[in-house]
């Protein structure tokens, strides 16, 4: 048998993008890293 790529499908194997969870895992972590730097610019405004 050879290695197609009908039978990685098939198989089940899948690119770690693919997963449901490292997708909301990403997308939290962007998030929140404009989160922070929201808090950060407010409070450099706050502090001038």
């Amino acid at each position: 048998m050879g290695s197609t790529l009908h039978n990685k499908i098939y198989l089940g194997r899948h690119s770690m993008l693919a997963s449901r969870r490292l997708q909301v895992a990403l997308a939290v972590g962007a998030l929140g890293a404009l989160a922070g730097a929201g808090i950060v610019w407010a409070a450099m405004r706050a502090l001038k």
